[in-house]
């Protein structure tokens, strides 16, 4: 028997969104069976288990594109995943969607990157022979990483949207929909991770000297604006209002923000993600990840534990030395990294005193 004030928040639910919202009533549920929380829909409790989440602290000090920036002000994992919630919150509510179940999707949609952003992705993905891809990381912190092996049991439209949510260069609104998330607040998360991404890697890029004034940029701010706040606003808007207009349960823009938004895409792969400054010290961080996966692949060598996941995660007996170092290494900071290798492999000055 449900409380009365969980039905209470169902019934507002079901009158506040839209014919496209996902009803909290309507969830496939958890993996393992819960009692109904009096004061919170399920994907409220999602949220809150994300945000208290030890990995989710850990994403302050995880690389987003630059290295360790001593500057206050360049994005990490921890300032992305919070603009993306802002992003999608702000197109959801429009659209009538749920607001809750987008917010637990888009603070959980990166848990699974590993320190020194995409180069450390590349390093466990040629390492392990089973491969590596963040999102599918991400799934398996929810799942079984966090609180030393039992996972945070979340519902299935979560998890869904978490492990659906990546894109590489593949089309921002494609019109195969079999690889997006099954809900149309997951599909606006995936979207609005490309806008926070496009937008504050650029601001990032432009603050650290990366890129000047550049002929195709002029283009791009004539069609989106030429501040942050502008451009994304210019996309937010777009999208809001031509799905509103469309009206059939999928996300749309108009064709001049999307092409504007696609050559921003590949302007910043081109000019920001493969240029010399970025990626000459991400060679460096990969070198330190491979010698610190090789070493931890020795048998005898014990994985540490407390600050990622090391000796106290309970794995079933069957997981690979392999499995339990990309998670180990995975789930590092950068800064832990650097120190990790640091107190391995650097000689300690002796003295006598």
């Amino acid at each position: 028997m449900l409380p009365a004030s969980h039905i209470e928040m169902r019934t507002r639910e079901e009158r506040t969104l839209s014919t496209f919202g996902f009803l909290s009533k309507n969830s496939k549920g958890r993996k393992r069976t819960e009692s109904s929380c009096p004061n919170r829909l399920p994907f409220q409790r999602d949220r809150d288990r994300i945000v208290h989440s030890k990995t989710f602290r850990r994403l302050t000090h995880k690389t987003q594109v630059f290295l360790a920036p001593t500057g206050d002000h360049y994005r990490t994992r921890l300032t992305h995943a919070l603009e993306v919630s802002q992003i999608s919150r702000t197109i959801g509510v429009a659209l009538g969607l749920n607001e809750h179940l987008i917010e637990a999707i888009a603070l959980g949609h990166d848990l699974g990157h590993t320190p020194f952003g995409h180069a450390g992705e590349s390093v466990l993905n040629e390492l392990n022979p089973d491969g590596f891809r963040h999102y599918e990381q991400s799934l398996r912190v929810v799942d079984l990483l966090e609180k030393k092996g039992l996972g945070l049991n979340l519902t299935h439209e979560v998890r869904d949207g978490i492990v659906h949510h990546s894109k590489g260069l593949k089309e921002l609104l494609p019109l195969d929909t079999s690889g997006l998330p099954e809900t149309l607040e997951g599909q606006v998360v995936r979207i609005s991770d490309i806008i926070a991404y496009v937008n504050h890697d650029l601001d990032d890029a432009m603050r650290a000297g990366i890129i000047t004034a550049h002929p195709e940029l002029t283009t791009i701010f004539t069609t989106l604006g030429d501040h942050n706040s502008h451009r994304i606003a210019t996309m937010v808007n777009d999208i809001i209002s031509e799905t509103r207009t469309r009206n059939d349960g999928s996300l749309t823009m108009t064709p001049a923000i999307l092409d504007a938004t696609t050559i921003l895409r590949l302007f910043l792969y081109k000019k920001v993600y493969r240029t010399s400054r970025v990626h000459d010290d991400f060679k460096k961080a990969m070198k330190i990840l491979r010698e610190l996966y090789q070493f931890f692949m020795e048998e005898d060598i014990k994985l540490p534990s407390g600050e990622v996941w090391g000796s106290d995660i309970a794995y079933p007996r069957e997981t690979s030395r392999h499995r339990k170092v990309t998670d180990f290494i995975a789930g590092m900071t950068d800064r832990y990294a650097l120190d990790l290798y640091t107190n391995l492999f650097f000689p300690k000055p002796w003295s006598v005193v």
